[in-house]
């Protein structure tokens, strides 16, 4: 599943969109739990890079991530049922709910997975943080929704912080590179995708449920396409470090990052849990060169701070 900044929304009058507690408490713990989520979702890139190192491909560490972390989804599915109350998904959810999981979590992992092995972690990790910018521009162009003239700068100076990392990166990699960068990019486009087309699912089915029933429908995607695609006993014959980055990849870069930042939401709504999560990029800097000793030049930095700017004007509710 992709790891994207969250997307507040403004589709609801002010009056009627809830309000996190306003208590020092909760602030506090909403802080630390949207640091937590987005240094843990950054994690994500490094990890499946040393998976890259140790001879696994992108559909193996994909299926693996998936195995990890579905009994953990499928507790979350009976936590949300532990008031007792009966719940059926309605036959026109169950088919949205699919959909959903594919273009979502399996689609846009897939891709994501895929276009880590041709470019740098940094650089995957700028264009993941577009998403908010493709919800903009889906919006526009599904719904007719006039951008503000903020919302038309945001994207100017996002998309224009992406060329730098790009043009940086070109220069080294050649081809490869702008191979890697376009399947990053279609995937931060189905997860904007998702989160455009999940809104009425959500409001019937509730947030936690609909992760994990859609993480459900991604891990039988991810676990078909592996069977196609590789024998399955080859999963047994993988060098041990790939199981345990699996291990962590499934749980610290996945199952927990997705709990904190839903407990973030609740305690600081999705606008101020956004700008923290903005501390994602910054974070995936230091590991890629501390764990991956992978380069970083001064076109890098100057592109992390204008796409960080750029989605900061973005996710910044409308007054």
């Amino acid at each position: 599943m992709s790891d994207a900044v969250p997307v507040p929304d403004e589709t609801l009058p002010v009056d009627r969109v809830p309000q996190p507690p306003v208590s020092p408490g909760h602030h506090r713990a909403g802080i630390a739990l949207a640091l937590f989520g987005a240094i843990a979702f950054s994690g994500k890139a490094i990890i499946v890079k040393l998976g890259y190192r140790h001879g696994a491909d992108a559909i193996t560490l994909l299926a693996l991530r998936m195995l990890v972390a579905l009994p953990f989804f499928a507790l979350m599915a009976w936590w949300a049922r532990r008031d007792g109350l009966r719940f059926r998904l309605r036959g026109s959810d169950r088919w949205k709910v699919v959909g959903l999981g594919f273009s979502g979590y399996y689609l846009a992992s897939f891709l994501d997975f895929a276009g880590l092995q041709y470019i740098t972690a940094t650089l995957e990790r700028l264009i993941l943080y577009l998403t908010p910018t493709l919800v903009l521009l889906i919006g526009v162009a599904l719904f007719r929704r006039k951008p503000a003239v903020r919302q038309l700068l945001a994207l100017a100076i996002s998309y224009c912080g992406v060329a730098l990392a790009f043009a940086h990166d070109l220069q080294v990699g050649g081809d490869a590179i702008a191979l890697g960068a376009l399947l990053v990019f279609l995937s931060a486009l189905s997860y904007a995708s998702y989160l455009v087309g999940s809104g009425e699912v959500v409001a019937r089915v509730g947030a936690v449920r609909l992760t994990a029933y859609a993480s459900a429908v991604a891990a039988g995607f991810c676990l078909l396409h592996f069977l196609l695609a590789r024998p399955w006993h080859s999963l047994l014959e993988l060098p041990p470090e790939v199981y345990g980055l699996s291990l962590l990849n499934g749980t610290l870069c996945t199952v927990l990052p997705v709990l904190a930042t839903m407990m973030a939401v609740q305690r600081l709504g999705s606008a101020l849990a956004s700008q923290i999560g903005m501390v994602g990029p910054v974070s995936t800097i230091v590991m890629s060169l501390l764990i991956l000793g992978e380069p970083m030049g001064p076109w890098q930095v100057a592109g992390t701070v204008l796409v960080m700017l750029g989605v900061f004007v973005v996710t910044r509710p409308a007054r």
